[in-house]
């Protein structure tokens, strides 16, 4: 099992949550309102899941689309707040108006996260400079996964960078796991596999009737089976 690839899948209720862990879900994100690309969800939510499911939750801090921080008070109180009802894991990300990473309102919040595994988020495709990104992140406690399509525009363009990313692993700044997401299908994944990229991200691809109908089991054993193979 120790080289079984991980697969997240977004869920954003329970009805997903219990589809997705059913298809061979390692891992779920939990988010509300994916016009705005993913923002915090409600503790009634997050309770909802963590009581059907009994995989891995990483729980979106978030609470305007975009990718500044916005008010960084909301953002403690939502972190302190799913920290009571028993969130042990979280997405998060933010870049000041230059693109770099916005550390003050990133170092708040992992200072409430109390140790807590956490994943960066796609703010690292919009970053001025990626190296740098991850330099200044890089002793940040509890950063263990960056989730990335390599590029802005999703993973077709993103696969030079995420290429190059993994052939550093391990290096400063490269420790933690890259998690593909942002337009992943599954043709790119041999070639992301050979590279040593063991991570994989799916929110559309498991919907195949749109995100207005829930996660598909079927779709999900479908990536399941196709990491495993």
């Amino acid at each position: 099992m120790s080289n079984r690839a991980v697969l997240e899948v977004i869920a954003l209720d329970a009805e997903d949550a219990v589809a997705a862990q059913a298809g061979g879900a390692d891992r779920l994100e939990l988010v509300t309102d994916m016009a705005a690309d993913g923002l915090t969800p409600s503790r009634e939510t997050f309770t909802a899941i963590r009581s059907a499911v009994d995989i891995p939750l990483r729980v979106m801090l978030r609470v305007a689309d975009g990718f500044a921080a916005g008010d960084i008070d909301v953002l403690v109180g939502k972190a302190r707040e799913m920290r009571r009802v028993g969130a042990d894991e979280y997405v998060l990300g933010f870049l000041d108006e230059d693109g770099h990473a916005d550390l003050v309102a990133v170092e708040r919040i992992v200072a409430e996260l109390d140790g807590a595994r956490w994943t960066f988020h796609r703010a690292i495709d919009r970053a001025a400079d990626r190296d740098a990104l991850r330099k200044q992140l890089a002793d940040l406690p509890g950063l263990d996964t960056y989730l990335t399509a390599g590029s802005p525009t999703g993973v077709d363009d993103g696969i030079p960078t995420l290429l190059a990313e993994a052939a550093r692993t391990g290096q400063p700044g490269y420790e933690p796991q890259i998690l593909v997401g942002g337009g992943l299908q599954l043709h790119h994944l041999p070639r992301l596999r050979s590279a040593g990229i063991d991570a994989f991200h799916i929110g559309g691809a498991a919907r195949p009737a749109g995100w207005s109908a829930p996660v598909d089991a079927a779709a999900v054993r479908e990536w399941r089976e196709a990491l495993d193979a």
